[in-house]
């Protein structure tokens, strides 16, 4: 197998094997008109096996989203073919319309069009509650 090399654009790394296509959908990769490459199942030393997902395009979006998804994948940026950052993703103070609040007595469920907002928390134990009703978030 061969994939090219990335010239300008993202590497996400040390993403849990099996979760890159969750990743996949929910970063709405299928969208961009550029190259994406999904590899499933990498073999590691780290981590055992992998996925890895590689975008051959700028994208213009809030990657620290994936700190709650993962905060352990590697986020590789790359201009001109060569890695100018490397970051782990941290937990966002704030996440908007990623969780969705199970509380029935909530507001977000009886208006539709209120945004689900959860604050964190607690950092050490990742935990976020909404931000109207203070229910604690399920992952």
């Amino acid at each position: 197998m061969h994939i090219d090399e990335i010239q300008n654009g993202i590497v996400i790394d040390h993403i849990k094997a099996g979760k890159g296509m969750e990743l996949y959908h929910f970063l709405h990769l299928d969208e961009l008109d550029c190259s994406v490459a999904i590899l499933r199942n990498v073999n590691s030393q780290k981590m055992g096996k992998k996925d890895i997902i590689k975008i051959d395009s700028v994208l213009n979006m809030d990657l620290g989203v994936l700190g709650y998804m993962d905060p352990n994948m590697t986020i590789s940026i790359i201009q001109d073919g060569k890695r100018v950052k490397k970051f782990h993703p941290e937990l966002p103070e704030q996440i908007t319309n990623v969780i969705f609040c199970k509380n029935p007595r909530c507001i977000t469920t009886v208006e539709q069009e209120i945004d689900h907002i959860f604050k964190l928390t607690d950092r050490e134990k990742g935990t976020y509650r909404c931000l109207y009703c203070e229910s604690e978030a399920k992952k």
